[in-house]
């Protein structure tokens, strides 16, 4: 990718952020200004942790771990978030993009694989500036984009050749449930068309070297209790906008978190049974890349009723 176009990218993703419509809120506020978008940011960047990460997919944390960043707020809303501790807040350390091009080449020196991006869509423009500053400075680890699925298209657009491996989630085939459990609007249109592009830019798989990713794709789904439907149109929409070629990871990990403890739907973990169908259903469609998890059933909440509108089968 030449420079002039690189350049031209940067400076149209710095547009988008005032007034902002770096995601499909299409918020518009002027962060240049000093207002505060949806997120609670301005254009600054705020980090609530970097480390080492042994958790992510195998070929993502490899023998020596991602470098996670985690980036503080999000333009989700989700009232189940595993770490709404850092997504609903706006603090944390403000850096600017060569502080944060250094904490990606200490990443790099301590031995991590790839720099992992958490959450980056509403920090997206100083991100890529930190980028190019620390590939400028011998950064030589691939850059995870680790985000949500809620997407602007024209953003990811202009991320073409900055990013080597894509990982968005795929939360909802279901507008109604994104409306409710995340207040997003038309969450399932927008994450096709981001969808599409990322796999036009990296590919429908993943290269790998040694075990470990360098380019391409995979995609997150997490399984939510009770809303099977949801996950089997996410995993239809997967096949019919891009393949089913790329790696998935299906998540059994739901816990109820935040807001969703009390929840009539979400207020329990998943059934070994449910996420049985979710897997399965995936291998009906020809998904044959799968990272599964175990689902332990010591932690379901049973006490649901017959005559509960939201009893479960």
């Amino acid at each position: 990718m030449d420079d002039a176009k690189m350049n031209a990218d940067l400076e149209r993703l710095e547009r988008l952020m005032s007034p902002c419509v770096l995601c499909p809120r299409e918020c518009r506020a002027e962060r240049r200004s000093g207002e505060r978008g949806f997120c609670g940011l301005g254009t600054e960047i705020v980090v609530s942790d970097a480390m080492p990460h042994y958790g992510e997919e195998p070929p993502l944390s490899g023998r020596r771990g991602a470098g996670t960043v985690f980036f503080s707020s999000c333009n989700l809303r989700c009232i189940f978030c595993q770490n709404h501790q850092i997504s609903r807040k706006t603090t944390g350390s403000v850096l600017t993009p060569e502080e944060l091009a250094e904490v990606m080449l200490n990443l790099q020196d301590r031995g991590c694989h790839n720099i992992d991006a958490v959450t980056p869509t509403h920090q997206t423009p100083p991100i890529m500036a930190a980028l190019d500053i620390a590939r400028r400075r011998g950064l030589a680890i691939p850059y995870i984009h680790n985000c949500g699925g809620y997407e602007s298209l024209e953003a990811i657009r202009n991320l073409e050749g900055r990013v080597e491996i894509y990982m968005p989630d795929m939360k909802y085939g279901d507008d109604d449930l994104a409306r409710v459990f995340s207040g997003a609007e038309e969450y399932r249109r927008h994450a096709r068309a981001a969808l599409t592009e990322m796999a036009r830019q990296v590919g429908d798989d993943l290269e790998l070297r040694e075990g470990v990713a360098v380019r391409g794709l995979l995609i997150r789904h997490l399984v939510l209790p009770g809303c099977l439907e949801n996950s089997f149109t996410v995993l239809d929409d997967i096949r019919a906008a891009v393949s089913n070629r790329m790696p998935l990871s299906i998540m059994s990990q739901y816990t109820p978190a935040a807001q969703a403890r009390h929840h009539p739907l979400l207020g329990r973990r998943i059934r070994r049974d449910e996420y049985r169908r979710v897997v399965d259903y995936a291998l009906a469609l020809g998904f044959s890349q799968l990272f599964v998890q175990e689902v332990d059933n010591r932690h379901l909440i049973p006490d649901f009723h017959r005559d509960d509108p939201f009893a479960w089968e």
